[in-house]
């Protein structure tokens, strides 16, 4: 555990939690260190199937630490050092094996909508509400807002949604294709730990080369992706999951991946 995010490692599942409850989970440059450090150390533990990122207290993230860059003498370099970190850590959850549930409640806000996106599964609570904001206070996008919504949303929408910084309800960032189902908000907790559990229990390194084919998709020619199909494919089969998951298919019997 660092000082502003904590993990517990428990039956496979990897829970980071952004800790500056009293700041909405806004990040810093001590925040982002950290969550590049947490992220590193998961990376690393073979024990971890599955990671939960949730923010600590009644926001998931609500952005960039405004208060603290405010009274920085050197801000684009201090926002240069934020950012090395905050996207390092990006690149290594959109890398790993382990898939990414993301539980959302209170804001997503700026680089904070930004970890929402990069989650594979992201649950929202009903009290959840998502926007871009970086243009209401002079700045443009990072935390890989605007890499990944044109690929959740549409270019049409991540266009609307940047340039105006209209906010999104939790059903709305649904049917945008932001968040993948939403939950009563007391109830949040208990339907992530479900969806954990589940991925936990499957193939680590099958959902892994499945995770990252989808995110190359579309970037690709159809004859390149199809040839990173067919090699993700060979290794999948060479590996102990396949033999078992196709047996326990033969047999009717529930898959053992652990």
């Amino acid at each position: 555990m660092t000082a502003t995010v904590s993990l517990d490692v428990a039956d496979g599942v990897g829970t980071m939690t952004l800790n500056r409850p009293d700041a909405g989970n806004a990040i810093d440059l001590a925040l982002a260190r950290d969550l590049h450090a947490t992220v590193v150390a998961v990376e690393r533990d073979l024990a971890v199937r599955v990671v939960v990122l949730r923010g600590a207290g009644a926001n998931f993230c609500v952005g960039g630490d405004l208060r603290s860059f405010s009274q920085c003498e050197n801000l684009p370099a201090e926002l240069r050092e934020v950012t090395t970190h905050l996207h390092a850590a990006i690149v290594a959850l959109a890398r790993m094996d382990a898939p990414i549930v993301v539980a959302v409640h209170g804001s997503a806000a700026g680089a904070g909508l930004g970890l929402a996106c990069g989650g594979d599964i992201v649950v929202a609570a009903d009290n959840a509400r998502f926007v871009v904001a970086y243009t209401r206070v002079g700045l443009n996008p990072d935390g890989g807002t605007s890499w990944f919504l044109p690929r959740l949303t549409g270019l049409r929408t991540a266009q609307e949604l940047t340039l105006t910084n209209r906010a999104l309800d939790a059903e709305a960032a649904r049917a945008a294709g932001i968040a993948t189902r939403v939950v009563l908000a007391d109830a949040l907790a208990a339907e992530v730990a479900a969806v954990a559990s589940e991925l936990a229990a499957g193939p680590r390194h099958a959902l892994g080369e499945a995770k990252r084919l989808l995110r190359t998709s579309l970037d690709e020619t159809l004859a390149v992706h199809l040839e990173a199909e067919a090699s993700a494919l060979v290794r999948s089969a060479g590996r102990p999951d396949a033999v078992e998951g196709i047996a326990a298919f033969l047999a009717k019997r529930p898959a053992d991946f652990s």
